[in-house]
């Protein structure tokens, strides 16, 4: 006797067991979720083995747990051979029926943080809490602060008011030579942030952050590293719209191409971000920066064209999700990174980078040839300081030539 689970999925015995009531929500969960029919109907089948057998068991639902998974897999493996994701399948129908509410949660005692790990806790709450910096800077400052930490206190307890100006000098001119020069410049300013917020505390009362040495670096040395817009042309043609994944990465690079956006704007990017009529777009920046650009009309139209064909069934609100299930956005800026490196690949093109950034520089580098000031440039990239636009000065270098001095008895 079949037994219909969902409009796809049909298993060949009818559904037992403690958890049957709720195998056919899994099954349409699995579906919203973007998994092909082959996945959906392994998943499926697994979960109403694994209730079959709890059933034989005589194991309530009250009383199931994630070892009863392991033992029905061992239980399994003696009569059939276990599937790469068997694990994983279970583990999710476990996951759902935990949101659920008919699972009990896994109780895990988390472990207690160390004097060094509360320090850095508490540093980490501060940056986001009272400065509002973003994730990425927080992530980026932590690890530096946790080892300075760990450099003096060791194993003893944390206390800042012990910190001295040679403590800081001895663990940057330790640490700074190891480091690559942009590393070595984030440890510096992670260290610094962090000895202001311990003197913010009062639990430090000198300016131990003038202590800090200053890595030596010429301020603007190098050009930026601009993809040519030849470049940018033949990526965007080489892209296979006619897919869902093509459809999408369309999209992104245009944003990319034509809007100079960061990685990590374009990931995080929401369906209410998009304003239709109004033709705009709001791009959510740095420290919480807010800022509303035009849309292109290129760019507007295959990000339609993503949403109407492409896009996946999701309860996201973001624009852009995973081409693979479960459907979901993008965990951060390096899965935009993956996919302009995907694209220059298939498309055998070179490029100075890898990374998104190539992008941002070829627009402000395009918009400088075209007469754009720094300051309009500086507005649509989104700088606070002008400071960070001026780099772009360098790239104009014809207009650069015309201030050189001739060299000192060179030819007439």
């Amino acid at each position: 006797m079949k037994c219909i689970v969902d409009d796809d999925v049909v298993l060949s015995r009818p559904l037992e067991g403690p958890l049957s009531a709720h195998i056919a929500a899994f099954a349409q969960w699995a579906r919203d979720q973007g998994y092909a029919r082959a996945s959906r109907y392994r998943q499926v089948l697994l979960a109403a083995c694994f209730s079959r057998w709890l059933g034989q068991q005589t194991i309530t639902v009250r009383h199931v747990a994630a070892a009863h998974a392991a033992r029905y897999l061992r239980s399994r493996a003696r009569r059939v051979q276990i599937h790469r994701g068997d694990r994983a399948a279970l583990r999710q129908f476990l996951d759902f029926l935990r949101r659920r509410g008919v699972v009990r949660a896994k109780k895990i005692s988390p472990p207690h943080p160390t004097p060094i790990e509360q320090a850095v806790q508490a540093f980490a709450q501060y940056l986001r809490g009272e400065r509002a910096l973003v994730r990425a800077t927080v992530v980026n400052y932590v690890p530096f602060i946790r080892r300075f930490l760990m450099d003096r206190f060791g194993g003893d307890p944390v206390r800042l008011s012990r910190l001295q100006a040679r403590d800081v000098m001895r663990f940057v001119q330790r640490q700074a030579p190891r480091l690559h020069l942009k590393t070595a410049k984030l440890l510096t300013t992670a260290l610094r942030s962090f000895l202001r917020y311990a003197r913010y505390r009062g639990a430090v009362t000198q300016d131990l952050a003038a202590a800090v040495a200053t890595v030596a670096n010429w301020s603007m040395s190098s050009i930026p590293r601009a993809i040519p817009a030849e470049s940018v042309r033949r990526l965007l043609a080489s892209i296979d719209r006619r897919t869902a994944r093509g459809r999408r990465d369309y999209a992104i690079l245009l944003l990319l191409a034509r809007l100079g956006l960061r990685g990590s704007e374009v990931a995080l990017l929401e369906l209410d971000d998009l304003d239709w009529n109004a033709g705009q777009i709001t791009i959510r920046g740095k420290r919480g920066r807010i800022i509303a650009l035009p849309l292109p009309a290129d760019a507007g139209a295959a990000i339609a064209a993503y949403l109407r064909h492409g896009r996946p069934r999701s309860t996201s609100r973001r624009v852009f999700l995973r081409a693979h299930a479960p459907s979901g956005g993008f965990a951060g800026p390096s899965a935009i990174a993956c996919i302009v490196r995907h694209g220059l690949e298939q498309a055998g093109l070179p490029a100075p980078t890898k990374g998104a950034h190539q992008f941002r520089h070829a627009l402000a580098t395009q918009m400088l040839h075209d007469g754009a000031s720094l300051t309009e440039i500086g507005e649509i990239l989104g700088h606070r300081s002008p400071e960070t636009t001026m780099i772009y000065a360098k790239v104009d270098l014809d207009a650069l030539r015309t201030l050189a001095l001739p060299w000192p008895g060179g030819a007439r």
